[in-house]
Order: C-alpha cells, then structure tokens, then sequence
C-alpha cells in the first residue's frame, strides 16, 4: 500500500485453458506494479472476439483457480461470468473502484493497441492505469506501440506502461490444437489444468 491506497491488479480474459504465459505475466504485473492484490477474471463471453469452443466458464474458472491459485495476493473471482453476458471492462472497473484504491489493468499488445475501441475507452482511462506485456517479440509492432501511446495521452492523459518482464510466446489457440491432436502439454500448462483438460475432455 503506498500513499494510504491499495495498489489493486486486474487480469482479465478468456483464460481458454490458462497456461504458463499467463502465470508469467500475472508474477511479473505482481512484482512491478507493487500490488497488493491480484484479481484473475475469466470472462463470461468476451466482446472483442469469439469465445472458443469445447468448455465453459466454470471450467475456465476451475482452469483458473488450478492455475493461479498459488500465486501470493492473488484472488481469482467469478464476477464477470456471475453477472452473464458480454463482460465489459468498463464495468468490471466501476465495480472494483474505490477511494482507497488504485487500479492497473493488465493487457497484452493486441488489447493495449485496440483500447481506444473499447466500451468507454475515456472512462476505463480514468479508473484504471492501463499496463500491457509483450506476447510477442515482433519488432515491428514497437512503432505502432510508440504511436499509440501518444494518442492516448492526448486524448486520455495517459499512457499504457510496459511490463519490463521478457515475454512468454505461449498461445492458447496453440494450446487447444495441440489439445485436438493429442500431443503433450509439458511446459505450457501448469500440470493441475493439464488433468483438468484431460479429466474433462475439453478442446478435443
């Protein structure tokens, strides 16, 4: 806690399954964002792309408490997919907020380049200081990057910081097809969702 307000981190995302990339950049927004504490929320349906098949959200729940259920000041909650329906971030914000509170929001490149786009950019802005981690190692991108966050500060008085950390290239598209052609999952999931997905019979 710094300045009397708790330093609250929130994870968002379809965590369809959850795997060691996630983990990695959880620890890392754990570590420089100083948090106090952690939400993991797996989403209900995300607005910005098609759910994938072959689970649900009480098994991407279940996947996520397997997965970071470990981690120090960290809370994995259902509120998105206890509230139904498309799971807006701006809401789970204003739901989250509080005067003794400051919130960052995890994103990835992807998320951080597109935030303009999403349901009340200017007020999530205000919530929350955005933080994004590289997925990638796509030099290409840092331009775009660069651009972005000018945008933002002009029209927002924000920027999205970066997460020092190196990235994980780990994908969960990769995952489910691996998943389909039954191949080994060693190294890319922690070994407790790996039973869970095998147990359940998820993404075949």
């Amino acid at each position: 806690m710094l300045n009397g307000q708790m330093r609250i981190g929130i994870y968002g995302g379809t965590f369809a399954p959850p795997h060691n990339g996630h983990l990695a950049a959880a620890r890392a927004f754990l570590s420089e964002m100083q948090l106090d504490l952690l939400y993991i929320i797996p989403t209900a349906a995300p607005p910005h792309k098609e759910a994938a098949s072959g689970d649900t959200p009480e098994d991407r729940l279940r996947m996520c408490e397997l997965a970071f259920g470990n981690l120090p000041r960290t809370l994995v909650s259902d509120m998105e997919i206890a509230r139904g329906g498309k799971s807006y971030t701006v809401d789970t914000l204003r739901a989250l907020s509080r005067e003794d509170r400051r919130l960052f929001l995890l994103l990835g490149t992807d998320m951080m380049l597109s935030l303009s786009e999403w349901r009340e950019p200017e007020e999530i802005f205000r919530l929350a200081y955005p933080v994004y981690m590289r997925r990638e190692s796509d030099p290409i991108l840092e331009a775009r990057i660069v651009g972005k966050n000018k945008e933002y500060l002009e029209r927002y008085g924000k920027i999205v910081r970066r997460l020092t950390a190196p990235c994980v290239e780990i994908s969960s598209t990769d995952i489910r097809t691996l998943i389909r052609a039954g191949a080994p999952l060693a190294g890319l999931v922690p070994p407790a969702v790996e039973a869970y997905i095998r147990e359940k019979k998820l993404y075949v």
